[in-house]
Parts: C-alpha cells; sequence; structure tokens
C-alpha cells in the first residue's frame, strides 16, 4: 500500500512542477514531491525531494530477546563486527533473529578474571576483575582493555599494563587510523608514544584551555580527526586547526560518558541523560524511552552498517537508519491507524489509550471532544493522496472519512433532544457503554465559574433516534472547521460521480443553512447557541467578552461560505459574504486573525483551524478583493507560525503564495516564503519517528535552547523546569524530541512527562 500524494516523486527526479494554489493541481503537486526552493529559479519553480531516505527506528532489548535485567556494563563491535553486550561477567551476542544469545565459553568463572575474544576469535581469560572492566578496544588485529585505573594490550594470552599514571581516572580509550592510543582522562587528553603517555594541550583562538582535565571522551572519525568531549563541550581537530563546539553552537548536553565514531563521519556520544549524534552538520539529541531503554547511557558502539549500540542503565538497546520512502511510512501510519486507531464501523480517527504501556496492542480508542475534526483531516490527507496520483485505497479511506463525518450531522436528527437541521455533533459513542451523561452537570458547573461562557446543561450526550448512539452536543467552531476543510477536497478530488457530489452539496447546503438561519450562530438541542459556535456581527463585533475570537471566527465564516457557494453552486452565499463583509466588516476583522504576541504566542489549536479556512479560502472563493486581503493576512500568520517547522502549514501557505505579492502603504512586497520552509518541512517529515506512543521527553535541561521571553525568570532553573523555548537557530525542537497528536499542540513545549499510555495517529504526517 502506499500513500498517493507522497509517492509522486515515482514520476522523476528532474521534475520542475508548477505550483498554483488556486487550481486543483496546486498544493497537490506541491505535497506530493518538492523538497527545496532553488535560490536562482522562478516563484514557482521548485526541486523535488528525495522521495527516499534514512528513518531512524530506535529498539530495546530485554529479557524477551534474551538479556538479562539490570545495568549493562560494556558492548563492543567483535572481529566479525558483531555486537556483543558485558554484563554480570557474561557475554551476550546479537543473532540475526534479533534476540541475544549467551556466548557461555566466555563467561567468568570468579569475580578475579574477564574472559574476551581476541581478533581470531580464540577466548582469552585475563587475571583482571571482571566488575572493573570499563572498555574493549580493537584496531586491525590488537586489542586493548581498560579499567578505570589501567590500559591493557592484550597479546600472547596475557593483557600489558601500558604504565598508566596511577592518580589519573581513565575514562576512554581510542585509536586512530596511525594506531596511535589515546586516553582520555581525569588530567587530559592523552597519547601513547615510544616514550609512554603525553599530554596534548590545546587552546582555542580565544585563549582558553581545552582538555587539561576531565577529559570524558575521545575517538577518531573517518577522516581521522581527533574528537575530545569534556563539560566544557566537544573539540574536533581537523587539517584547518581545532573546532570548538559548545550549546551556542548547537551542542545539546554536555554530561559525558564517552563517545565513538560511525563508518560515514558521524560522532555519538553517550551521557547521563541521552545520547547525541554529530552528523558533520547538525546535532541530534535523543532521549527518553522513545529512543533508549535508559538515559544512563554508560557505552556506544556503532558497527559497520552505522547501527549505533548502547550499553545503559537498563539494558541494551540500539539506534539503526532504515532505506524508507515517504510512501512507505504513510503506508506505515495507515496500517497502524487501520488496526489500532479507528473506532467505531464509521472509522473515526483520533487517538488510541493503550491497556499495557507502550504495547500497541493493547490500544483500545475511545471518543474525543473532537473526533469530527481529527477524522477530517486524516480524510483531507486521503483525499490529497487520491487526487496525486489516483490511487484507490485513498479514495475508499477519504470515502470512509466522508461517510463518517455525514453521519455526525444525521445522528443529531429525530430524537427526544433534537437541534435544528444540519447541526453536527462532535462525536459518537455506543449505548451499550456506559452513559457519559451520569455525573456531568456537576464537572459543567465547576467550569461555569470560571468561563462566564460555559454551558451547563442537560444532556450534553443525548440518544440518537433510533436509540443505538449517544452523540455529543454543543459543538465547536474547530468541528466545523474541519468538516468544510475536509468537504471541499473530497467534493473536488475525489466525490467524481453526480451522485456523489449531490451527497456532498446536501451535508454542505444543510449546515450552512443552519448557520445563516440562526444569524450566524450554530444552536444546540436546547435552542441556544453552542459555547463556541458564534460568528454573528453583534457578538464578534460588539461583545466585548467575543473580541478575543473576532478575526478567526470572521475567517471561519467567511470560509464556510465560500466552501457552500464552491459545492452548491447557489449565489445566496457568495451574497451572505458580501453582506459580512460590506456591512460589517468581516474582511478587515480576518487582517488581525489572532491575539499573539509574537511567535510562540496565543493558542495553537486556533493556528490549526486558521491555516484550514486560509487554505479553502483562498482555493475555493471567486472574490478577487477577499482573497488579495486574504493573502496579506496569511502571510502575517504564517510568519508567526514558520519557526515551528510545521509542514502542513508551510505547504498550506506557500501552494497560494509563491507566485503572488501584496501591495500597502509602504509599496509593494513578495508573499513568498522565505528560505529554508521547505527544508524545515521535509526534515519534519523525515524525522517523525515510526513510534506514536506518547513516551516521556525531556529537553528544558539543553544548552542549545533559549527561553521564550515570556518564559524568562530570575532563576534560570525554575524558568526551564517545564518551560517553552527554542534552539539557538531560532525554531522549535525537531520533531524528534516531542511528542504530539495533532497539529494543535504546543511546538514551543520543551518537557513532556509522559507514559506510553497512548498510541497518536499517523493523521499529522499524512495530512
Amino acid at each position: 500500500m502506499q500513500h498517493a500524494f507522497l509517492n509522486a516523486l515515482s514520476f522523476g527526479m528532474g521534475t520542475v512542477f508548477r505550483i498554483v494554489g488556486a487550481k486543483p493541481t496546486g498544493l497537490v503537486l506541491l505535497l506530493s514531491a518538492i523538497s527545496a526552493v532553488s535560490a536562482h529559479a522562478g516563484a514557482a519553480e521548485l526541486t523535488p525531494a528525495p522521495q527516499k531516505f534514512r528513518q531512524e527506528i530506535a529498539t530495546r532489548f530485554g529479557p524477551s530477546d534474551g538479556l538479562p535485567p539490570g545495568k549493562a556494563q560494556l558492548i563492543e563491535i567483535d572481529y566479525r563486527g558483531t555486537p556483543r553486550l558485558f554484563t554480570g561477567g557474561r557475554w551476550f551476542e546479537f543473532q540475526d533473529d534479533g534476540k541475544w544469545r549467551e556466548l557461555s565459553e566466555l563467561a567468568a568463572k570468579s569475580d578475579r578474571e574477564f574472559v574476551v575474544g581476541d581478533a581470531s576469535g580464540a577466548v582469552l581469560t585475563l587475571a583482571l576483575p571482571w566488575r572493573d572492566m570499563l572498555q574493549v578496544l580493537r584496531w586491525k588485529s590488537t586489542v586493548w582493555v581498560a579499567t578505570a585505573a589501567d590500559p591493557f594490550l592484550v597479546a600472547n594470552g596475557t593483557a600489558r599494563s601500558l604504565g598508566w599514571p596511577s592518580k589519573y581516572r581513565i575514562n576512554q580509550m581510542a585509536v586512530d587510523a596511525n594506531g596511535t592510543l589515546w586516553v582520555a582522562s581525569s588530567a587530559g587528553l592523552f597519547r601513547r608514544t615510544e616514550r609512554g603517555w603525553s599530554p596534548l594541550g590545546i587552546t582555542d583562538g580565544q585563549g582558553r584551555a581545552w582538555a587539561v582535565q576531565d577529559v570524558l571522551g575521545v575517538a577518531s572519525d573517518a577522516k581521522n580527526q581527533l574528537w575530545f568531549a569534556t563539560r566544557a563541550g566537544v573539540g574536533m581537530r581537523a587539517a584547518e586547526g581545532w573546532k570548538f563546539f559548545e550549546g551556542k553552537d548547537g551542542l545539546p548536553w554536555n554530561d559525558f560518558t564517552g563517545m565513538t565514531a560511525g563508518p560515514e563521519g558521524e560522532i555519538w556520544f553517550g551521557t547521563r541523560l541521552g545520547a547525541i549524534r554529530f552528523d558533520g552538520q547538525r546535532w541530534h539529541y535523543r532521549q527518553g524511552p522513545a529512543w533508549l531503554p535508559d538515559d544512563e547511557v554508560r557505552q556506544i558502539a556503532v558497527d559497520l552498517k552505522g547501527r549505533a549500540w548502547f550499553a545503559t542503565g537498563k539494558g541494551a538497546g540500539v539506534i539503526e537508519f532504515k532505506p524508507m520512502t515517504l510512501a512507505e511510512k504513510a503506508a506505515f501510519y495507515e496500517d497502524e491507524i487501520a488496526r489500532y486507531i479507528k473506532r467505531t464501523p464509521f472509522g473515526y480517527v483520533a487517538e488510541a489509550p493503550l491497556r499495557t504501556s507502550g504495547d500497541k496492542s493493547t490500544a483500545h480508542p475511545n471518543d474525543s471532544d473532537n473526533d469530527g475534526l481529527w477524522t477530517a483531516m486524516y480524510g483531507a490527507g486521503e483525499c490529497f493522496g487520491y487526487a496525486a496520483i489516483g490511487d484507490p485505497a485513498a479514495k475508499a479511506r477519504a470515502k470512509q472519512a466522508f461517510e463518517a463525518l455525514r453521519f455526525l450531522q444525521k445522528v443529531t436528527q429525530g430524537g427526544a433532544h433534537s437541534p435544528p437541521d444540519g447541526y453536527i455533533a462532535r462525536t459518537i459513542r455506543s449505548t451499550d457503554e456506559p452513559d457519559p451523561n451520569a455525573g456531568r452537570i456537576e464537572g459543567d458547573r465547576e467550569e461555569q465559574k470560571r468561563d462566564k461562557l460555559w454551558k451547563a446543561y442537560e444532556p450534553r450526550w443525548p440518544k440518537s433516534a433510533d436509540g443505538k448512539w449517544y452523540w455529543k452536543s454543543d459543538t465547536s467552531s474547530d468541528e466545523l472547521d474541519g468538516h468544510y476543510f475536509f468537504y471541499s477536497l473530497y467534493y473536488e478530488f475525489c466525490a467524481d460521480i453526480e451522485e456523489e457530489k449531490e451527497r456532498v452539496r446536501d451535508v454542505v447546503r444543510r449546515i450552512t443553512d443552519h448557520l445563516i438561519e440562526h444569524g450566524f450562530l450554530l444552536i444546540d438541542h436546547d435552542g441556544k447557541p453552542t459555547r463556541w459556535g458564534i460568528y454573528a456581527p453583534q457578538y464578534l463585533n460588539e461583545d466585548p467578552y467575543w473580541w478575543p475570537e473576532r478575526g478567526l471566527n470572521s475567517l471561519s465564516i467567511l470560509t464556510y461560505l465560500s466552501d457552500a457557494a464552491h459545492i452548491t453552486g447557489d449565489p445566496k452565499y457568495a451574497a451572505a459574504s458580501r453582506e459580512l463583509i460590506e456591512k460589517h466588516g468581516y474582511a478587515q476583522n480576518i487582517m488581525y486573525p489572532k491575539v499573539q504576541h509574537g511567535p510562540g504566542s496565543g493558542n495553537q489549536s486556533d493556528d490549526e483551524m486558521g491555516f484550514m479556512c486560509y487554505y479553502n479560502l483562498l482555493r475555493y472563493s471567486r472574490d478577487e478583493a477577499l482573497k488579495k486581503q486574504v493573502r496579506s493576512s496569511f502571510y502575517g500568520y504564517w510568519a508567526n507560525e514558520a519557526p515551528e517547522m510545521n509542514p502542513f502549514f508551510n505547504f498550506s501557505y506557500a501552494a497560494h503564495t509563491l507566485q503572488n505579492s501584496a501591495e500597502n502603504v509602504f509599496g509593494r512586497f513578495s508573499l513568498k516564503p522565505w528560505e529554508g520552509w521547505f527544508e524545515d518541512s521535509i526534515a519534519t517529515l523525515y524525522g517523525f519517528p515510526l513510534d506514536r506512543v506518547n513516551w516521556s521527553r525531556r529537553n528544558s535541561h539543553r544548552l542549545d535552547l533559549q527561553l521564550l521571553s515570556l518564559e524568562k525568570s530570575t532563576d534560570l532553573s525554575d524558568a526551564r523546569r517545564g518551560g517553552r523555548g527554542f534552539r539557538v537557530n531560532g525554531k522549535v525542537l525537531p520533531i524528534e524530541n516531542r511528542y504530539f497528536e495533532h497539529w494543535n499542540t504546543d511546538p514551543w513545549r520543551l518537557d513532556y512527562n509522559e507514559n506510553g499510555m497512548e498510541l497518536g495517529a499517523g493523521t499529522v504526517f499524512l495530512l
């Protein structure tokens, strides 16, 4: 199974795609292929991104994989290139079947010996206490071992001391391409010479001395460049001299336990709080159960395939990079959604709680407040997928999403508590389940004390006319944003027979007529507006309680009317839009769409809603005067969101602005997204972890972060704890260091205190 819009690169890497956001082919081709904007290309010329990339995948090993519980002491790559783990005086070898097998012939028979294989595989028993062993190091046919007190050369079945000064603690050994032995120690960095151990003095361009004490790690990379790690930072000796890396240069953390080099020039660093990889350009931080068995990384070994193997405080793990295409990644998420996420025969898509931490097989999806929104966004991704290459599986999934959303309109009618026609429920749940109304009113009354406009009424969950379903009322504006976003795309891309188009027209006509007939209010079964379903001028323009919602709700209702006009062809919807614009200033309202104070401010749910509306309004409206204003509004909104590296936001914006400019009293200016927007988008798509379990993540301690200005405190430790911030490059943390279920989650958040008890859908990737 391939997800269509991401598979479009099979058309050829040399293709340059024309992007015209207002036409049917616009965003589809943008989403399906491009990755980088050529600095010399025209506004609409984009270079396709590689469909293939290397997906980072982490595996943790435990007793079910053949390893004993507890701390791992050493890990090495043996003379054949096979990972071996040492723990409790025993060696374990990784097998092709993904399990570990104990090497009984290498088991220590007492605490006073250490057994290891030499370069030929022969078993050597060394008169060294195995509990003291710090490292096994191999180079060609030479083997060294080390304790914290002494390095040894293994030869002729014995371990010969290399005469290390006993007052200095050894932290790590390394050997370079010339066979020179290096030691990182409590007294600095030393190399082995014919005359003994020689310290290496290092100074930077600012006159600072480096590596003069407590060097925590040392390695020689594939280019024979020497590296060291200290609490002050990391140094690398290149042909042109020493380079140094600190937090301001992107180094995430500095409590090192060691380091090692990979076959492609990459360097891995172990720390007491996660692992770090430097690929020559960027620093990648890996921490928490999503990546490691334990944050205490005691040792790392990298094999010839580039797989990084970890000995940690709770066993072994590996991070590897497997070739994958974006289409294959999409198919992986589609499979998980089908197996674990979809709920009820209609297939609502949100997320799934787990009965056992991390065990996806225990998923039991239940209803959420916004099932309509999340299912709509999932369905929108399927519409783009079908439009890109005509994948019938994507079309079938989009149709299922349409039926699910259509049912949310049908289920509300005919029962004992029936709202006006067209009303859409938030979600449904079977009446075979416990009554969700039980004890609900008390909670609503408490909420009303905090929120003056909150509704306390019964039942919040009425029953359907046939008695089979509870349906949730008090539907919000974000639900409607999602429904309209999906319906327009489904009508354009997937409803390819007249009967299906008429079904879409019917759904859209009913809800839009409901809003118009009730003065642009969403009226619930109690005859009153829902808490958030407010689009009327007397509220948005005159009620001080509603002025924060003025911009976005004006944008929403103009989008709904535009979508309805496009789908039904009825001119009354365009006329209603013009009335809101000309009599009530709604076009001016959307020029200030969100109450915010720069990047990271405001509500991210608003951002998600806003981008769906902007995209549809610019795509389907025929009001050119309005669209001219909307593009300028969209530019200001996107500029605020650009540091969030959100591909959905970036693609939605670029689809409508790559060929556009705007003009104000200061002159004409380009609306084209600035350099880096596409690279950021692709980095996010490549970086999405396959594991969508909500594992905990910690970042607030990192050295490469700055706090948002609103988070500043006189006590930096207090401000960092659970705070919000961004990297020194001005952007949010990479997707690999965050967890979220939907695009409405705060991307500036630093720590995620989760427990692995929920599985998120891949909708955020698919869309």
